[in-house]
């Protein structure tokens, strides 16, 4: 069983940014009840978003991982997987769980990921900052990436 959470330092460093800007517009306006909803606000999605856990579990023969207290929890089981790679995301993956042109991407900070790609096509890059064991944890999925690209002459 492998298990892993990565915090999210970069979404709290946001966060902070903007909660420090809605304390200064208390400080220079006074309490207003749409500032303190804001506030609240961003506290309820630091906590939301405080980190991305990742679990391999061999016994139920599944990989899983969710966003702080089981937010947007995903499970995938091994029989669906088609492959797995260590990939590296870039800047325009962004962070938190979003679409883009690599399928679904599910990280909270840094650019090392894992990419899950399934039987019907379909594909999740999730971020990890052990990228090495959670790749050793899924090593009865991982299939190189020349492998499944080479060409049959």
């Amino acid at each position: 069983m492998y298990k892993n959470t990565q915090l999210a330092w970069i979404i709290w460093i946001f966060l902070a940014f903007i909660a420090s800007f809605t304390g200064l517009a208390i400080a220079l306006i006074g309490s207003n009840g749409a500032f303190i909803a804001f506030l609240i606000i961003l506290l309820i999605v630091g906590f939301i978003f405080y980190g991305l856990t990742v679990e391999v579990d061999s016994q139920q023969q599944v990989l899983r991982w969710w966003f702080g207290p089981r937010v947007a929890k995903v499970e995938l089981k091994f029989d669906d997987i088609d492959y797995v790679q260590p990939v590296e995301n870039s800047l325009r993956h962004g962070i938190g769980m979003r679409i883009s042109h690599d399928g679904w991407v599910y990280t909270v900070g840094g650019f090392k990921a894992v990419e899950v790609v399934m039987l019907d096509g379909t594909k999740y890059r999730v971020g990890t900052n052990d990228q090495e064991r959670l790749i050793e944890a899924l090593d009865s999925k991982l299939v190189c990436e020349n492998t499944n690209n080479q060409e049959v002459t």
